[in-house]
């Protein structure tokens, strides 16, 4: 791999992270719900499974969607449908409020694991993420060269690339938590989350494989 088509694939990967989607806008609602703290959290399942998703990837994922497409597109069902359930919740979270309009109680902070088996869940089944690892990252790669060496600074540097843009959307969750303290903001921004989650799922439940 030449050092040209490693600066090619740093600046594709970082614009491709940088686009808004599920993974991101996860990141930035347990961050502004629940504390930067929190999202580390959901930060560490998205990744996790990004990194677990290329490292398949390599070992023949594309194939093997290529073959059974079925294994895509339940994929693509599953994370619809969790999607789709995460912004109901999100939508229907409780707000209670003090005398003067204000949150009255901070809602309860799921636990770290809930937290991560969110972020694992919502990676896990994300077409952009998957088509990521199966059709972009491999194109990368010269057939001529050792794949390891290769496929390890790609992933490195996939790896640098994607949490310094959770990391962006985490702080802005964090600012926006700043004007959630009252309950009527909170709650715009409930539904607002909440519809954008439900505008993923049916936007991944129209992708085709």
């Amino acid at each position: 791999m030449s050092l040209h088509t490693w600066w090619l694939f740093l600046m594709m990967t970082f614009l491709v992270s940088a686009t808004p989607g599920p993974n991101m806008l996860l990141v930035m609602s347990s961050s502004a719900r629940f504390g930067f703290q929190a999202a580390l959290a959901t930060m560490a399942g998205c990744m996790v499974v990004m990194i677990l998703m290329m490292g398949i990837s390599a070992a023949g994922l594309g194939a093997l969607l290529q073959s059974f497409p079925t294994v895509f597109n339940t994929l693509r069902w599953l994370g619809a449908a969790y999607l789709a359930y995460l912004g109901i919740q999100c939508w229907r979270a409780p707000v209670a409020q003090e005398a003067d309009g204000s949150v009255a109680k901070a809602c309860a902070v799921p636990s770290n694991a809930s937290l991560f088996r969110q972020g694992v869940l919502v990676a896990g089944s994300n077409p952009k993420a998957i088509l990521f690892a199966v059709a972009f990252l491999p194109q990368f790669l010269d057939a001529s060269a050792p794949q390891l060496p290769q496929f390890t600074v790609l992933l490195l540097t996939f790896a640098v690339i994607e949490a310094g843009w959770y990391m962006v959307y985490a702080g802005s969750g964090k600012t926006l938590a700043n004007f959630l303290r009252r309950a009527s903001v909170l709650k715009m921004f409930n539904r607002a989350t909440g519809g954008v989650f439900v505008g993923f799922a049916a936007v991944m439940a129209a992708v085709r494989n």
